[in-house]
């Protein structure tokens, strides 16, 4: 559904988007994470035609954006980096006026404007102008327009920048329902954002590709993957506790935190130590306040990555 060959982006000296190639498929929703700068917004601007590369080729949908933009931008839904729209518009003419743009006309039309003003609860602000709503409301009219014609392809720049706890759970249930029979790709610097709804992440830094995977799998390369967190109810148990832990083959370092009092037990890369620590509870007659099994923080992940370290 989307492809990337090689593609490089220069402005004068400066390098945004060094060569990167990737796939998308129909179905999957690529999490396209990157610190500041790394070329995320760049490459997004390629795919949909509004910047031409350097060198390289995008293909949308099978067709060439640089020769078939037309045929590409079809099958588009597309929302920027801070929503842009017409301020003196209200939603619902902006949202007409989109609907015209992408050739909506008669029952199609009627649908698809009455399924994004429902499903994005523009309801309540239809008649105020787009310049007096939060910046909540002007990021939902946003993804309104780019999922109003029902896009195979669906490129979303931070699609949750400024919305309430509860508005961006809505907008992650609408990506989960509608992401069957569509290719969606999401730029974010929320990496909770990546776990909700993501079925594959590709990390960039410096307009370069440094990792492309599930995020279980990427979270799983953090030095957390299998930790087994313990809070215990008497510190008198955190020395003989921490020195058996020690012991144990597969353990590689215990932390200990006096005064939670609290243990975190690391495992060795690739295996699971919660049936041994629990054994060893056991055999000492210790019934923890709690225990919680840590399955890798993608956040350290993502920073040991774009920091040109791996974990």
């Amino acid at each position: 559904m989307i492809e990337t060959q090689s593609v490089s982006k220069h402005f004068g000296d400066l390098v945004a988007v060094d060569e990167l190639s990737f796939t998308v498929e129909q179905g999957e929703v690529l999490g396209f994470l990157g610190p500041n700068g790394a070329g995320k917004s760049t490459t997004m601007k390629m795919i949909t035609g509004f910047i031409t590369p350097s060198q390289g080729s995008i293909l949308v949908c099978g067709h060439r954006i640089d020769t078939e933009p037309v045929l590409c931008k079809r099958q588009i839904g597309y929302l920027p980096e801070g929503a842009p729209s017409y301020g003196e518009m209200t939603p619902v003419s902006f949202l007409q006026f989109i609907a015209d743009l992408r050739g909506l006309s008669g029952k199609q039309r009627r649908q698809r404007l009455d399924y994004v003003i429902e499903r994005l609860a523009l309801g309540s602000v239809l008649k105020q102008s787009i310049d007096t709503l939060s910046k909540g409301f002007k990021r939902r009219v946003g993804l309104a327009q780019a999922v109003l014609h029902d896009p195979r392809v669906l490129i979303l720049d931070e699609p949750t920048d400024g919305l309430d706890p509860n508005q961006k759970h809505e907008v992650r249930e609408l990506i989960r329902e509608i992401s069957s029979d569509k290719t969606i790709i999401i730029s974010t610097h929320i990496l909770e954002e990546v776990d909700a709804v993501c079925s594959r992440a590709v990390i960039i830094a410096q307009g370069r590709l440094l990792a492309d995977d599930t995020p279980q799998n990427l979270a799983a390369r953090s030095p957390n993957h299998n930790a087994v967190h313990l809070r215990l109810r008497d510190a008198s148990q955190l020395a003989p506790l921490s020195a058996e832990l020690q012991r144990l083959d597969n353990v590689a370092a215990v932390q200990v935190q006096p005064d939670g009092p609290t243990l975190t037990v690391l495992a060795k890369s690739g295996v699971s130590i919660l049936e041994q620590v629990q054994t060893v509870l056991a055999e000492k007659g210790w019934s923890p306040a709690s225990l919680h099994l840590e399955r890798g923080r993608l956040d350290e992940v993502f920073r040991a990555i774009t920091g040109e370290k791996q974990p």
